[in-house]
């Protein structure tokens, strides 16, 4: 999958494994769980390559959060991001992955 980065501190987080907005500090475990996280985003082809992570716990979002889907870092924090489909070769396979946001879990 591509990429896309909604926010700049998520770029920069993994990037530099740091960010300069202090809203945006996270503990190193934290950062290392994130890029990880990415990390499998990018090898994956499919929505579906990333069922057999059970640890991810990759769910799709109801709510106010509807259309966008998360998974796991850590027990407290997922990554929310939001699936795109190429609509150029109007096939369902998902190419694009844009990072909205790390979100602390139970807030």
């Amino acid at each position: 999958m591509v990429i896309l980065f909604d926010k700049e501190y998520l770029e920069e987080l993994y990037y530099e494994g740091k960010c300069n907005d202090k809203n945006y500090r996270f503990q190193p475990y934290i950062v290392k769980g994130y890029v990880k996280c990415v990390r499998i985003l990018e090898r994956a082809r499919i929505i579906e390559d990333l069922f057999p992570f059970r640890g991810l716990n990759y769910e799709i979002l109801k709510g106010d959060k509807m259309g966008l889907s998360s998974v796991r870092i850590n027990n407290q924090y997922r990554l929310v991001f939001e699936v795109l489909i190429d609509e150029d070769t109007n096939e369902e396979i998902i190419n694009i992955c844009k990072l909205i946001d790390i979100t602390n879990h139970y807030r």
